[in-house]
């Protein structure tokens, strides 16, 4: 495994507390036998891309978690692999540093253009930082796609569940219609109406349904009469719950800040068929 031309960053950063960054960085190129001159140029280059060239003279024990996270990138792309692994490289980080180093991480793979297979459970990292994300299901790939893809179509519960939040739906076709718990959808205005035929799941997330305080004239959305039960608000937006009148479900609403709605206030909700992707049978 040595021999093959390849990086890993592992959870732990696993730099090496007796060396500086400088001859952090600089070992792996020291083992392939490069030339001094050369691995005092890649170094330091290396170290100001990531920002830690000021702090090239210090030990491991002298950073923050971030700046060690930085090395342990440092050290993995200086010596210009073919492959980089990263096995969980955000995990030990407070969230505020984590959101930012995903955005570094992301940064050096569209400059340097290195292959990169990256291990994570955290789904907004794997939305910032890759092309196609495969999702895995104990042990089995259940669905492989771009994020934007995986997100908008998901094609399992466990997929829809796990990539973001969601309101999963079931619903049986009769005839041209499918019917949910307290409301019916025409088949023709579901995107993949060909393939939904008997006992069909649906994922719906919370920002694509409109509350509305009265009836939406003219859509060609199902509305749907509700109460609303809960609310939080969380800055950015506001995060309801609804219960659709004559019904068991829960849906989860996402609104902008400025959309304020009370509990056990009568809302409508605007279901748009479009947004709505159709699950396999499990």
């Amino acid at each position: 495994p040595e021999k093959r031309n390849m990086s890993m960053i592992f959870q732990s950063y696993a730099i090496w507390p007796n060396m500086t960054v400088a001859e952090n960085v600089a070992f792996g190129l020291e083992v392939r036998r490069r030339p001094k001159a050369e691995i005092r140029e890649r170094v330091g280059r290396i170290l100001e891309v990531v920002q830690m060239g000021h702090l090239a003279s210090r030990y491991p024990q002298e950073l923050s978690g971030g700046q060690q996270q930085r090395v342990a990138l440092a050290r993995a792309i200086v010596v210009q692999p073919a492959v980089l692994l990263l096995d969980e490289p955000l995990s030990n980080l407070d969230a505020n540093l984590r959101e930012e180093m995903r955005y570094e991480i992301r940064r050096l793979h569209d400059e340097f253009h290195i292959t990169t297979v990256y291990v994570t459970h955290d789904q907004a990292e794997a939305m910032v930082a890759s092309d196609r994300i495969a999702v895995m299901n104990q042990g089995r790939v259940e669905q492989v796609d771009a994020p934007r893809a995986l997100y908008a179509r998901p094609r399992t519960r466990f997929v829809a569940g796990f990539i973001g939040r969601t309101n999963l739906l079931d619903g049986e076709t009769r005839g041209d219609d499918v019917v949910f718990d307290g409301f019916t959808i025409p088949r023709r205005a579901f995107p993949e109406s060909a393939a939904i035929e008997g006992r069909v799941g649906f994922s719906l997330r919370p920002q694509s349904i409109v509350l509305h305080r009265q009836p939406p004239p003219g859509t060609r959305a199902a509305v749907v009469p509700g109460q609303l039960v809960q609310r939080a608000y969380l800055g950015e937006h506001w995060d309801y719950t609804v219960r659709p009148a004559g019904t068991r479900l829960s849906l989860r609403v996402t609104t902008r800040p400025h959309e304020v709605f009370e509990v056990d206030e009568k809302v409508w909700l605007e279901l748009d068929p479009s947004q709505m992707a159709a699950l396999q049978p499990e």
